[in-house]
């Protein structure tokens, strides 16, 4: 919880700090000091009264932190575009006739997050491939994770998704997680649960839990309980795992964890992972969904095979990517890594929650081919 706290307190500061410099930039514009005349303090006022405009606007469209992020992307860019532009005057020796600096801020800002939008809102494939002597045969996985239904798709779009990654023949689809949100309506999560429980893969579908899954506000909000989630998923047809294993066709285990909120956010517990492979047989692969990647030290040395996470979304934005694992809260953010004999891969998401922009990443899903 205190993480969170700080979290939000450097938000606020950064949002402030943002608005503040943007507006600064704007009452230097051409038209604003013809407008404004030689009044200092009604430049600025100005500048940032249509900042403020903007900002409010940007709220009310998409939301309160869509609204920030945007603020602090046009921060950025003009904090780095004033400062090139600097350089360049020193170099010349001259002062510019327009405020150039501030045009290319404005330009390279909303190209970034229109770049931004479209890497969120469309979702690409990502294969993997993998060698193991464990295994008979190729053995083909999808596995997506943060569909945080009704973000940047509701059911209908879901379903196309679905179609996309049903056309690849898996022998087994794994959801990772974070399947829906509080702001994911019962509606959508019961019309997107028929179809995925509709969905042909040899094997069928693995479901772990996110932490965005049991809902932060209470059913009142959304409508349903994560009780109520779990109902509908079993009665479609899903495997929901928490703590548990599954041996699949005398070939590989599926082992899928309780979310690390559960112990962290709920002072509740879940098993380690000595506990969940004791009396599994080592001679048989061993694939665990979890969530979060932040128990790969001891998944690594428990001698599973791979493990599939989520959650981070790939960092999100530049240029916070690598936050989550500067400050211990992951162990990896995005991609593949081996760690002895274990393989582990982060998918940065087939949405994202709340925030619908991607600077950093794109939205996907993930093909493994399991080859001996």
């Amino acid at each position: 919880m205190t993480m969170w706290i700080i979290i939000l307190v450097v938000i606020i500061a950064l949002a402030v700090l943002s608005l503040i410099y943007v507006g600064s930039g704007v009452c230097r514009f051409g038209c604003i000091e013809r407008m404004t005349g030689n009044s200092g303090k009604r430049r600025f006022l100005t500048g940032a009264g249509i900042v403020l405009s903007l900002f409010a606007a940007a709220a009310l469209w998409l939301n309160l932190m869509n609204a920030v992020v945007v603020a602090m992307y046009f921060a950025m860019f003009w904090m780095i575009c004033d400062f090139i532009f600097f350089i360049i005057r020193k170099i010349i020796g001259k002062k510019y006739e327009h405020y150039y600096a501030g045009w290319c801020a404005v330009v390279l800002s909303a190209a970034s997050l229109s770049a931004g939008w479209y890497c969120a809102h469309h979702v690409w494939e990502t294969d993997y491939r993998i060698e193991t002597g464990k295994i008979t045969g190729p053995l083909r996985v999808v596995m997506f994770a943060d569909s945080h239904i009704g973000s940047t798709f509701n059911a209908e779009g879901f379903a196309g998704h679905l179609g996309t990654m049903e056309s690849l023949n898996p022998d087994v689809v794994i959801v990772a997680g974070d399947y829906v949100d509080d702001d994911s309506s019962r509606d959508d999560m019961i019309e997107s649960t028929r179809i995925l429980g509709k969905m042909k893969s040899k094997y069928g579908v693995y479901f772990v839990l996110g932490n965005h899954d049991k809902g932060y506000y209470g059913p009142e909000r959304r409508g349903y309980t994560g009780r109520e989630l779990l109902a509908e998923l079993e009665k479609n047809g899903i495997k929901v795992l928490q703590d548990e294993s599954v041996l699949i066709d005398d070939r590989f285990y599926i082992i899928g964890r309780r979310d690390y909120s559960v112990k962290r956010e709920l002072n509740g517990s879940r098993k380690s992972m000595d506990e969940l492979v004791k009396n599994l047989d080592r001679d048989m692969y061993m694939i665990v969904a979890d969530h979060q990647p932040a128990d790969y030290e001891n998944q690594a040395s428990s001698g599973v095979d791979l493990v599939l996470s989520g959650h981070t979304h790939g960092g999100q934005l530049i240029p916070f990517n690598p936050v989550g694992k500067w400050i211990g809260a992951n162990d990896r953010v995005y991609g593949h890594e081996k760690r002895g004999n274990t393989d582990f891969i982060v998918t940065s998401g087939l949405s994202d929650w709340t925030i619908k922009f991607k600077t950093g990443t794109k939205s996907e899903f993930v093909v493994i081919d399991i080859n001996r």
